[in-house]
């Protein structure tokens, strides 16, 4: 299973039970973040200072970048998805502010500059220190605890977007005429079979 696969399986449940919300407020989250970007005038966060805006991008489109599937982060609506789920639903929006705050303190603490204005290699090194939770130490356990959530938002943001079923190869809300079970190739991926 590729890590794309992975993060996108665990997406909703993780979000969901972090957050409380339903798979229907997420859904529409998404069809939100949907109309936003094909709106004729640009998108204005109703959450998200401006610099935390930018922030937010950045780190979205480094947890999923474009690659030779699909497009980014970005590209799918994710940070319109955050901005209207933490709008709807502020139990995160404390969580959320004070991540991205955290972020822009370990820049000035390591490189005198905040997470946006520092290099892909700066920020792929703060990232290093709390992407792996096991691997963390504890003093970052802040920067851990919001990865996570914010990782959690952004797959759940992803995969619950056009592109991102597209680039699941989602194959649900199709008619199908007569029902002829599972693949063989899925089941033998899964390691079962059909009993005689």
């Amino acid at each position: 299973m590729k890590r794309r696969e992975a993060v996108g399986a665990m997406a909703m449940a993780a979000l969901t039970a972090a957050f409380k919300w339903t798979p229907a407020e997420a859904q529409r989250a998404a069809t939100l973040a949907r109309e936003a970007m094909t709106a004729k005038t640009p998108f204005a966060p109703a959450f998200f200072t401006p610099h935390e805006w930018d922030t937010v991008r950045v780190l979205a489109d480094l947890v999923i970048p474009r690659d030779e599937r699909s497009g980014s982060a970005t590209d799918a609506g994710v940070p319109e998805y955050m901005d209207f789920m933490l709008t709807d639903r502020p139990d995160g929006q404390v969580p959320m502010r004070g991540g991205l705050a955290w972020l822009d303190n370990e820049g000035y603490e390591r490189f005198g500059k905040t997470f946006v204005s520092a290099t892909s290699q700066e920020q792929t090194a703060i990232l290093d220190d709390i992407a792996w939770p096991k691997k963390a130490k504890p003093e970052r356990s802040q920067g851990v605890a919001f990865f996570n959530m914010f990782r959690d938002m952004t797959a759940s943001g992803f995969w619950t977007s056009k592109m991102g079923i597209t680039d699941l190869n989602y194959q649900g809300n199709t008619f199908v005429a007569e029902w002829k079970g599972c693949p063989p190739e899925a089941l033998q991926k899964l390691g079962v079979h059909y009993e005689d």
